[in-house]
């Protein structure tokens, strides 16, 4: 059984919390769970250092996007007390041509610390999906 005052629960609700407002998307609510110094690298290496600039690029790529959880799984590094959590799943939303989607598969792996986001790593499909689209993949999805 879980127990809340756990530091592996507590950081899971973290990160579920953080994903939440994010989706909204609410940069300013999702600031509250991320520590003073946040690093943010998107697929392709891109650094961010705060929600908002998350917001930003979504705003680029997508007309719309959310995450479908399938999981949430973490663990504690007992020597450093920091825990690695890991969400993975599905987006969906909608490309800026206004054609949808519903299967791009997605993880994002977040160190906690003291309660506070300090980095996460964002890893999904959509810059291959965006290669199909234009005729560029190098093999079918």
């Amino acid at each position: 059984m879980d127990n809340p005052t756990d530091p592996v629960t507590a950081a899971k609700a973290i990160v579920e919390a953080y994903l939440e407002r994010s989706m909204v998307p609410d940069p300013e609510g999702a600031a509250h769970y991320v520590a003073d110094g946040l690093v943010i690298t998107f697929t392709g290496g891109r650094k961010f250092s705060a929600p908002a600039d998350c917001t930003a690029f979504n705003a680029r790529r997508y007309a719309w996007v959310k995450k479908r959880f399938l999981r949430t799984d973490a663990a504690l590094d007992a020597g450093s007390g920091d825990v690695h959590v890991y969400n993975t799943g599905y987006l969906y939303g909608a490309w800026k041509d206004g054609s949808t989607f519903e299967t791009n598969r997605y993880i994002d792996i977040f160190v906690v610390r003291d309660g506070k986001i300090v980095s996460t790593q964002v890893w999904n499909d959509s810059a291959e999906i965006l290669l199909e689209k234009a005729g560029l993949a190098e093999a079918p999805l």
